[in-house]
């Protein structure tokens, strides 16, 4: 059964997008089919993955408007095999305004990707629904769509601001629009252990949430900054560094959580 999990947080630079590709490249390396989603109109996971998605380009944009299926839009990761992505497109920047009177706007993705797997004759095993920096009509969509949610929370002062406002929106669309919907997983990101400030942020958010935060933290490290600008991940661009390392924990980690999820 195919696991779906958007990584959502509306506060920006907090490693979302980072941790959304590099989790499925490792997931990807481990053998198992993914998908990564696009669903931020700056593309950024598209850079990383090394997808084409100039204006244009058939993307999440088209899909979400009823315009593509799914599947004509998907496009094959050049440096993982088995990763494939739905890139996203600066059009999707008109989608949350061009969706406000559309009927059943926030289940175009869910009927989508539903379609798709239904007629796909090798479904991923993972499907990754990477949202905009915010809580809009895109991230409802990536709510909906997905049975999972995984948060990335920034070991830093303004970590924890903001983040019940994010979880109520997923206890709101869980109660009105997608009863399945779990607070599956949370990652410290951008860790510098050299701080007593970053400790102190992890230990508050592991004393607030427990058992649901990954025990692999993410450092903030070189490597990681500077793969996207080779349209790579860190797990290809440098796979022994610090980053790769801890990116690959975290993927053996929510491949773990999924047994424990289904019983």
């Amino acid at each position: 059964m195919t696991r779906v999990i958007t990584i959502a947080n509306q506060k920006g630079g907090v490693g979302k997008t980072t941790s959304t590709v590099n989790i499925a490249a490792a997931i990807a390396q481990a053998g198992h089919r993914v998908l990564v989603i696009d669903l931020d109109p700056q593309g950024n996971a598209s850079t990383a993955l090394g997808v084409d998605h100039r204006e244009g380009t058939p993307s999440t944009y088209e899909v979400l408007t009823g315009e593509l299926p799914l599947s004509d839009v998907i496009q094959a990761c050049p440096d993982v095999p088995g990763l494939v992505t739905a890139p996203a497109t600066i059009d999707l920047a008109g989608a949350e305004i061009e969706l406000v009177s559309a009927e059943g706007r926030e289940y175009r993705l869910r009927q989508a990707l539903e379609g798709y797997l239904a007629s796909s004759s090798e479904p991923p095993a993972f499907v990754f629904l990477d949202c905009p920096p915010s809580l809009g009509l895109l991230t409802l969509n990536g709510l909906v769509g997905a049975k999972e949610v995984l948060l990335p929370i920034q070991c830093e002062y303004y970590a924890l601001e903001g983040l019940s406002q994010l979880l109520r929106t997923v206890d709101m669309v869980k109660a009105h629009l997608n009863p399945d919907l779990v607070v599956s997983a949370i990652l410290l990101t951008m860790y510098d252990g050299r701080t007593r400030l970053a400790s102190q942020v992890a230990d508050e958010v592991r004393r607030h949430f427990g058992a649901r935060v990954l025990t692999t933290v993410i450092p903030r490290a070189v490597r990681v900054s500077e793969a996207p600008s080779y349209s790579q991940t860190v797990v290809t661009y440098d796979p022994g560094s610090s980053g790769a390392v801890s990116y690959r924990e975290a993927a053996h980690e929510i491949l773990a959580l999924g047994s424990l999820l289904s019983t």
